[in-house]
């Protein structure tokens, strides 16, 4: 029998406390070991003393008692886990994580944490949807927490609207899956390409694209949690890539992140080409800023990029798997088939445009096409897209 997976459960301060306990009590049943943490706020609505009955396991509460600190608790509970949870979360405790307080115990052995934090918020509609929370919630999603999204449906409050903590059995889900899919992909090398390249056309112009770097930085969250190893290759992209700064390599041209491509590439089992490499560069590039004169247009010659893609789908040492994007806005399976065949790739990932909608945008319309079918997945989330696609790389290393 496998030993039990041991489970920290952080419990904040909202009515949907006392819906935890059931929660550890399904963990239980399932052979999780659970130990809980209350916050102050949550001892308003439950008790230490139902926590420990439930569990099976004390229930710690005081960041200041001296029975616990002189065996460093706040640490200890971080290390002995193999995954902490916190639900429900209030907004007041996202805040905190969001900007690194650690004033009770709670919040300490969350600083002090070195496992993977899966969080269930539960509050009001408005405080949910208010930008600084979200701003929160953005903060924490780039680090190492999963969000479980609230539910929908008549709050505490008696208001309808999104806040509603997330079912028992979806948390439950989450966990499972945690676990399940921690070590599918451990030890496999995987580039990864992802934003948008630009072209400079003089030191203060370039030409580029609207890609955000979105996709990429989804798939890559979901290989690090998979225990891959990840080579990120970033081009100009704003956003927090959730890997460590070693693993990622920063661009900005197509011809720069093909010189980090050609020196990565050997090394590789995957290569996922999800960046918008520019198609064409500036031939008459000027060192010195181009002054508006009297001419009512000026001519920019362009000469094509180098084609990464098909660099690598043709490489004498081409990983065993190479999966490219696809984004059109016509034509969109033909035009993914035909790059699939001369890039050479095992999966191309069709993206609609939509007139531009997809860029810097949480949703995505998509075909996953190889060269016998084609699976279109429709309107997805990046998120799921990224799971598709991680999905394709289990199933070709299982």
């Amino acid at each position: 029998m496998n030993e039990a997976k041991k489970i920290l459960l952080i419990i904040t301060g909202s009515i949907a406390a006392y819906k935890s306990i059931d929660l550890v009590r399904l963990l239980r049943k399932n052979n999780f070991e659970v130990t809980c943490i209350l916050t102050k706020a949550a001892q308003e609505f439950i008790t230490p003393l139902l926590c420990s009955s439930i569990s099976g396991n004390k229930t710690y509460t005081d960041l200041f008692s001296c029975e616990d600190e002189l065996e460093m608790g706040h640490i200890n509970l971080s290390r002995k886990c193999d995954l902490i949870v916190i639900a429900p979360s209030s907004a007041d405790f996202i805040a905190k994580l969001a900007n690194g307080y650690g004033d009770d115990l709670a919040s300490t052995t969350i600083l002090a944490a070195n496992k993977k934090i899966i969080i269930a918020p539960a509050m009001n509609e408005k405080m949910w949807q208010n930008q600084q929370t979200q701003d929160n919630l953005s903060k924490l999603s780039q680090k190492n927490y999963k969000i479980i999204e609230p539910e929908t449906d008549i709050l505490a409050c008696g208001e309808y609207g999104i806040g509603k903590m997330a079912n028992i059995d979806n948390i439950f889900t989450q966990i499972n899956q945690y676990f399940a899919n921690k070590d599918l992909l451990k030890g496999r090398k995987i580039l990864l390409t992802g934003g948008g390249t630009i072209e400079p056309i003089d030191p203060v112009r370039f030409i580029g694209n609207h890609s955000s770097g979105r996709q990429a930085i989804e798939i890559a969250k979901i290989l690090d949690e998979m225990g891959a190893d990840v080579t990120f290759i970033a081009a100009n992209i704003k956003y927090k890539i959730p890997l460590k700064k070693d693993k990622t390599i920063k661009c900005q041209t197509a011809q720069e992140m093909l010189d980090i491509v050609e020196n990565e590439i050997a090394k590789q089992d995957v290569f996922i080409s999800c960046a918008a490499v520019c198609d064409y560069k500036v031939q008459n590039f000027t060192s010195n800023k181009i002054k508006k004169n009297n001419q009512k247009n000026i001519t920019l010659e362009l000469e094509k990029n180098p084609d990464i893609l098909k660099y690598v789908g043709n490489h004498k040492n081409r990983p065993k798997l190479v999966i490219g994007f696809a984004a059109e806005s016509e034509n969109l399976e033909d035009y993914a088939r035909d790059k699939l065949k001369s890039k050479n790739c095992d999966y191309i990932i069709a993206n609609n445009i939509k007139n531009g909608e997809i860029f810097d945008n949480n949703q995505s319309e998509a075909m996953i096409i190889t060269k016998d079918s084609t699976d279109n997945v429709g309107e997805i989330s990046k998120k799921d897209l990224a799971n598709k696609i991680v999905d394709l790389l289990v199933l070709n290393y299982s």
